[in-house]
């Protein structure tokens, strides 16, 4: 039998939003301090300055790819929280677990940076990318289970949520296989997934809600 604390603990969902909303803001301003500009004493000409630039394009692509990942997963929570009625303690505790994973996204990105040729540092990167969608899709059934939704919520619009996560999942780690021929294949794979998400939504089988 439940306490009445933990029948009556973590019920607010503005409360959980925002500490959601401000945990994304700091992961993706802590990307954005990866990225340094080139030393001044190092760059004597526009030629230097051209090739130090270079050199950080893999972080520029990491950061850009980073971002986007951060920007498709807080719309997918917000989507989420829109559907409740309310939270309980356990699905409070799943968010808090998600917003764990999001903080480990600099550290991913970084080391993905900084070895971007590693096959390694890619698989690391593809499960940061594997564990937002697990949480996330625990956090879903969770909710269902718990009769957290609202009323208006049409019965198929869960499952709908939850074949849209497992379809991108596939989708990421279809990406990250291909690391077993080329990180670069890989990379460009979860690049151009990520931007179907945010900016083209074209392919059709990721889309059925």
């Amino acid at each position: 039998m439940p306490t009445l604390y933990n029948r009556i603990a973590g019920q607010s969902l503005d409360r959980l939003s925002a500490l959601s909303d401000g945990v994304f803001a700091v992961a993706m301003t802590l990307l954005a301090l990866d990225l340094h500009a080139p030393v001044a004493e190092a760059i004597h000409s526009e030629h230097d300055l051209g090739r130090a630039l270079l050199k950080l394009a893999p972080r520029l692509l990491t950061y850009v790819m980073s971002f986007l990942t951060l920007g498709i997963f807080w719309n997918a929570q917000q989507a989420q929280f829109n559907h409740l009625d309310h939270s309980d303690r356990d699905l409070t505790w799943i968010h808090i677990a998600f917003l764990a994973v999001v903080t480990l996204v600099p550290f991913s990105t970084a080391l993905l940076a900084e070895f971007i040729t590693f096959r390694l540092a890619l698989l690391i990167y593809w499960a940061n990318i594997l564990l937002l969608g697990a949480v996330l899709y625990a956090s879903l059934t969770c909710a269902v289970r718990s009769g957290l939704l609202r009323d208006d919520v049409p019965a198929d619009l869960p499952r709908a949520h939850c074949r849209r996560i497992l379809a991108f999942q596939a989708a990421y780690a279809f990406g990250a296989g291909l690391c077993v021929f080329s990180t670069t294949w890989s990379i460009a794979f979860i690049l151009l997934v990520q931007l179907d998400s945010a900016l083209a939504p074209r392919i059709k089988w990721l889309y059925r809600i």
